[in-house]
């Protein structure tokens, strides 16, 4: 399987080459176009992946698309919902945990499982489940916005907060907290963060879902414009 990213970084296209006989996982709405020698099947991927209870605690779908090239070579073309980049991991024995909803796709030997962000986590009542990432193979992981990388070094500590979070190494720890208490976190804005230590790597994105959608709702709230403001509103349509 051969790869290459296009429109990169804001709107990045993942055009993925198949030989004969190879496949690729992806999300449901991941596909963007594909050859006609290209086969889907939708399942509950790989015999469990993506379908346990433990993966419904963790944000991804129940099903997963495989596409096979058959005939000779396919092509298949793979995007994100959301204007952002998309980043390339390969995995060799080892693990890479990915937050909820930032797995795009990757080769149907990764094995996706659920795991709960630790004790900690759970007991203040964060319940932060990411996805772990296992076995060999490729993964491919979306970013809202641009995609930052931090290189921890042994017992390097570093806060990120986690609507940001896009995956991170197995070798680096993690674990997850609210900031301050319930009038703290409203006025700061702030909510949950994630503390990771090292050593590995973590990559966040530089925009977050649940920020992006408070701005526009509270822009429809608001009618789209000040009191000042000459252009229409979302009440002079009614």
């Amino acid at each position: 399987m051969d790869f290459e990213f296009r429109q990169q970084p804001a709107y990045t296209l993942v055009k993925v080459t198949l030989e004969s006989g190879d496949s690729i996982q992806a999300e449901p709405g991941a596909m963007v176009s594909m050859s006609d020698n290209v086969a889907i099947a939708t399942s509950k991927s790989n015999d469990g992946i993506l379908s346990s209870a433990k993966s419904i605690l963790g944000g991804e779908s129940l099903v997963a698309n495989t596409f096979t090239a058959e005939d000779g070579q396919g092509e298949v073309t793979l995007a994100p919902p959301t204007p952002g980049d998309v980043h390339h991991h390969e995995i060799d024995g080892d693990t890479l945990y990915a937050v909820d909803g930032s797995y795009l796709a990757s080769s149907p030997e990764v094995q996706i499982e659920a795991e709960f962000g630790g004790l900690k986590s759970m007991l203040s009542g964060v319940g932060v489940t990411p996805l772990a990432l296992k076995g060999s193979g490729h993964v491919f992981v979306e970013a809202f916005g641009g995609l930052e990388t931090i290189e921890l070094a042994e017992g390097e500590h570093y806060t990120i907060d986690n609507d940001h979070v896009v995956a991170w190494e197995g070798t680096t720890d993690f674990d997850a907290r609210r900031i301050g208490g319930l009038k703290s976190t409203l006025l700061s804005g702030e909510g949950i963060v994630m503390d990771f230590t090292g050593p590995g790597t973590v990559w966040y994105q530089t925009r977050g879902m649940d920020a992006f959608t408070s701005a526009i709702a509270a822009d429809i709230a608001s009618g789209g414009r000040d009191d000042n403001d000459d252009g229409i509103g979302v009440e002079d349509l009614f």
